[in-house]
């Protein structure tokens, strides 16, 4: 990867560049000058090299009820290299290629500390829009009105600023179309198979929604060891893609006839999967994958993200007697700072596979189309070029 030749005269000083402002729900982005203030004390400021666009991005940009905030900066899944930073910076330095994340990885909070958890409590996760420590932003547009930050990151801009717990350094020869990808949604599948379920070689999965999370749970449930990895999905055609990734048996969720997904499941598999994975964000498919995991040591595990105020409903006589666990998992129970660094190498020890994964890459200029791509259902993922 070629970094490029990044001037130490903007440092300290504010830089204007273009952005993709979001600034009514449902719009297509305007491509904007704007002005990105220096780093703050424990900041980084960053030259976004690519970008992906996540469904998170899409929920937030259609969203028109709190926490919907417009306008704003969208995108958090990228890579770039490190223009400047600000006081009390030390893990990273100018010219250095890190991948911004969503969740914070301190290094010093219990959690943090704690291999049980990835939730750094110190600076905990929030769909806030300002930066984490101050609330404040770092963005305006040309009119000095302010412009608000989305999942900490913001990288639908040539320049963002992130905080440093929300940072991570890899080695720059990796291909940044592939390293942006662990800034959130493959490391998020792959990481619910690993770390939040810790699948077991031989055992049986069960993945609910087969679209980027789904396929990189598979991914991961794959390198774990799983014998049987079962897609559900309302979409027939998912079943080819998913086989790419280690699906080795598929459900049509709208062709069961009279009997429930997870009756199906129970049957196919005698008695229900080990692990059930809920990848789309719909408290009926959690209690169905629920239901579709085996008495005694089921487990499953909720990725997708509902509407705000979505109920779950268990009986609980169900969960006395059935001995099963659900979970959350926020990132695929992913340490940044330690598990993005393991992952990398075992992509390039060609044991993970990313390439897979991008179907689709545009110019920057172009990123309404890639909103219309992932809208359309037409890619798993499109990666955005900041100049190319």
């Amino acid at each position: 990867m070629d970094n490029g030749k990044i001037s130490s005269k903007t440092a300290g000083k504010p830089i204007r560049c273009r952005a993709a402002v979001s600034r009514q729900p449902g719009e297509p982005l305007v491509m904007e000058e704007i002005t990105v203030a220096a780093p703050g004390a424990y900041e980084v400021r960053i030259r976004i090299i690519c970008t992906s666009l996540c469904h998170s991005d899409i929920t937030f940009w259609k969203l028109k009820v709190p926490p919907a905030c417009f306008p704003r900066i969208l995108g958090h899944e990228a890579i770039g290299v490190v223009e400047s930073v600000g006081e009390n910076v030390e893990e990273v330095k100018e010219g250095d290629t890190v991948i911004p994340t969503f969740m914070a990885d301190c290094a010093d909070c219990a959690d943090c500390r704690s291999k049980k958890s990835n939730l750094c409590s110190k600076l905990p996760f929030s769909v806030k829009p300002w930066m984490p420590r101050n609330d404040t932003t770092r963005f305006t547009d040309l009119n000095g009105e302010p412009l608000y930050h989305f999942l900490f990151v913001s990288s639908f801009s040539e320049y963002t600023v992130v905080d440093v717990a929300h940072v991570v350094k890899i080695d720059p020869a990796i291909p940044p179309n592939r390293a942006c990808l662990l800034s959130c949604g493959v490391s998020t599948g792959v990481g619910a198979a690993w770390r939040a379920a810790n699948v077991e070689a031989g055992s049986t999965v069960a993945i609910f929604g087969l679209g980027s999370i789904g396929l990189a749970v598979a991914e991961g449930a794959r390198l774990c060891g799983a014998t049987r990895i079962i897609g559900v999905d309302l979409n027939p055609e998912k079943f080819e893609i998913g086989q790419r990734f280690g699906v080795t048996e598929f459900v049509d969720s709208s062709s069961c006839g009279d009997k429930s997904v997870s009756q199906v499941i129970n049957e196919m598999t005698g008695g229900g999967a080990d692990y059930c994975f809920e990848c789309v964000g719909l408290s009926s498919l959690v209690q169905e994958a629920y239901a579709s995991c085996r008495k005694g040591w089921g487990k499953t595990i909720v990725l997708g993200v509902d509407r705000p105020g979505a109920q779950l409903n268990f009986s609980s006589f169900e969960v006395l007697h059935s001995g099963k666990t659900i979970k959350g998992s926020l990132f695929g129970g992913i340490k940044a700072k330690s598990d993005i660094p393991i992952l990398l190498k075992r992509y390039v020890d060609k044991e993970l596979h990313l390439d897979e994964f991008i179907t689709h890459e545009v110019k920057f200029e172009d990123i309404n189309k890639a909103f219309d791509l992932l809208i359309e259902g037409k890619c798993i993922r499109c990666v955005i070029w900041m100049d190319k």
